[in-house]
């Protein structure tokens, strides 16, 4: 019998998983979402412990014969989502502590970039020509961190390294070391602005057109942390009316969808939100890359060890060592 089902488990992953696999578990990965394997319709899951990322849609019918659930991703939102349509009836746990340091240097890399105007210098290469690309250096410029945990603080350490200016906004200040402002003066101050915090039902649409009336004109825009909080079609105005300057995504609104759209090859979708991820994709001053920030080899390592952790406690025990909150 299959004790537990991975989903969403690419190439490298699945190799580090089977490596870390406890002796005696039979488990099965899938490189699919629960949606593209087709089994959004199935009565049964397929095994009583199921593994999923952030993209998979766990069926309602499934609550009452799964034993557990473990999302491969330091948020967790989806499945206090899912506990919610449920009855929070399902053992649920996460993996905190994998991928703050990956996830902080994919945010410095896409500040960076936009800085220098990355996407203009890989196009004009063929042509050699310099017309437009003067950028910025990182130096003395202002970084506002909204969300200051293992990841934001990650972020203020690497950018400090470059010798910006951080700020911070976060309703827990815990650190010392970070100015700590609200919202609004941070807006108004930032030349780069870093969306590192968890989603919950209150922050859903966080970034939406009114707070972007409200930042520096010119800001860039990274976010290495859920695309709930930042609408695309509100990112298309800014950019289009010059009030951002630029824009690097690694997560998207509606990511589900804008994710089957792509891997299924279409270029087109008729979800608002893809359809403005997709149309912000062909835009010279933005970086799209595919909810990768985690992906480096150290941190895929720690990810499938500390899953297996998971996976050997609740075998064991039917409790997780890192229980959803």
């Amino acid at each position: 019998m299959m004790d537990v089902y991975f989903y969403e488990a690419f190439e490298e992953e699945a190799a580090e998983l089977k490596r870390y696999l406890p002796a005696g578990v039979n488990a099965q990965f899938d490189a699919r979402t629960v949606q593209e394997a087709g089994h959004a319709d199935d009565a049964s899951p397929p095994a009583p412990l199921i593994s999923t990322r952030t993209q998979s849609r766990l069926p309602i019918a499934w609550a009452d014969r799964l034993a557990g659930i473990l999302t491969r991703s330091t948020g967790y939102d989806h499945l206090l989502a899912y506990a919610q349509q449920t009855g929070g009836r399902v053992p649920m746990g996460y993996l905190p502590l994998y991928c703050h340091r990956a996830c902080a240097e994919q945010a410095m890399m896409l500040t960076l970039g936009l800085l220098r105007k990355l996407p203009r210098q890989v196009g004009q290469f063929q042509t050699f020509a310099r017309d437009g690309l003067t950028g910025r250096e990182a130096l003395n410029k202002t970084m506002l961190i909204v969300g200051v945990g293992h990841i934001g603080h990650e972020v203020h350490r690497l950018a400090g390294a470059f010798g910006m200016h951080t700020l911070g906004v976060d309703i827990d200040p815990r650190h010392e070391e970070v100015k700590y402002v609200t919202l609004d003066d941070g807006l108004a101050r930032a030349d780069v602005i870093v969306c590192a915090m968890n989603l919950t039902d209150d922050n859903r649409g966080y970034f939406d057109e009114a707070a972007w009336a409200k930042a520096r004109r010119g800001a860039i825009f990274v976010n290495v942390s859920r695309g709930e909080l930042s609408p695309s079609t509100a990112l298309l105005t800014a950019l289009g009316s010059g009030q951002l300057g630029g824009v690097g995504l690694d997560v998207y609104d509606h990511e589900a969808e804008l994710a089957v759209t792509l891997r299924s090859g279409r270029s087109q979708s008729d979800d608002e939100q893809a359809a403005a991820a997709l149309a912000l994709s062909q835009r010279d001053d933005v970086i799209c890359t595919p909810h990768n920030a985690f992906n480096t080899h150290e941190s895929v390592v720690r990810k499938s060890e500390h899953s297996m952790q998971q996976v050997d406690a609740f075998v064991r025990t039917g409790r997780f060592l890192w229980p959803v909150p």
